[in-house]
């Protein structure tokens, strides 16, 4: 899977955004039937957001559809509607516990078997937005196979924790360690929290480097303009594509030599390092960077 630097929520009941979706540059968009549609416009949300899915061309990107919560009215609604429609993930917010996920898990495999899908075949995405979720994130990132990624709710976190988000992000530290180790440790991919200030680019680029330094994948976004800012962060250095490719090719040759063991400049390299490298050169090709330059 290409690495998905970005990820564009989108209203599901915003018909002009989900048909530029192709052209905003994204590696990934989200279309959101949570918290960004008003009660009253639940069900003509859903309405939209599956004739999207059915039938418009969302070209490469990857397409995830979040979901309302469990505990609500719509989300037996919301899985009926959108799985048949098979976009590649569904985002469950405010994930708890595995049982949580779990649940989840049962109810998407049943709409898969009912309309002739093999189970597994949507991905899914756990949403951490409390202090109880962060807890228990690794349990969650590895509750089922479904679960290819965890991802933070800042907002949500904040509010269950009666604290405000700042600027510098101080106060989400912890969970974003948190969670992203819970990920790593689970071999899922890890998404951080939007930047809400659309007025402030440079505190977007500021945040967006920090969480790539802590080992994020991805970093949800809501607003077109913020892509090359997230873009921008996520760019590798030279000097590390250089270390990596001499690391991947190392892994290779040893591969084909049929020796299980990996030395680089006369270190020995373990399978963690040799993934992170690859996933590096992958980096690379998004910003039109190829091996022969390195």
């Amino acid at each position: 899977m290409r690495p998905m630097r970005s990820m564009l929520y989108i209203p599901a009941n915003s018909p002009g955004m989900l048909q530029h979706a192709p052209i905003f540059g994204c590696d990934s968009i989200l279309i959101d039937l949570e918290d960004a549609i008003a009660y009253t416009e639940k069900d003509s949300a859903r309405v939209m957001a599956s004739w999207f899915l059915r039938e418009f061309d969302f070209k490469d990107l990857f397409v995830t559809v979040r979901l309302n919560g469990a505990d609500t009215e719509f989300f037996e609604k919301d899985i009926e509607a959108i799985i048949p429609c098979r976009p590649h993930a569904v985002r469950l917010p405010k994930c708890n516990s595995e049982a949580d996920v779990l649940l989840a898990d049962e109810k998407i495999g049943e709409a898969e078997e009912k309309c002739g899908m093999a189970r597994g075949t949507v991905q899914l995405h756990a949403m951490v937005e409390t202090a109880l979720g962060l807890e228990n994130a690794f349990r969650i990132a590895s509750a089922c196979p479904r679960v290819t990624a965890l991802t933070l709710g800042g907002q949500d976190f904040t509010a269950d924790m009666g604290i405000q988000k700042t600027r510098g992000g101080r106060e989400l530290f912890y969970a974003r360690s948190r969670i992203v180790a819970a990920a790593h440790a689970a071999g899922v991919a890890s998404f951080d929290t939007v930047w809400t200030d659309l007025n402030d680019p440079e505190g977007l680029y500021n945040e967006s480097k920090e969480i790539v330094e802590l080992g994020f994948t991805g970093k949800a976004c809501i607003h077109p303009g913020q892509i090359p800012t997230i873009h921008r962060a996520f760019m590798p250095e030279m000097s590390e594509l250089r270390k990596a490719l001499r690391v991947v090719e190392a892994a290779e040759a040893a591969e084909r030599e049929g020796k299980g063991v990996i030395s680089v400049g006369g270190k020995m390299v373990d399978a963690p390092i040799v993934a992170r490298s690859a996933h590096l050169l992958a980096l690379a090709e998004l910003y039109g960077i190829e091996r022969e330059a390195l």
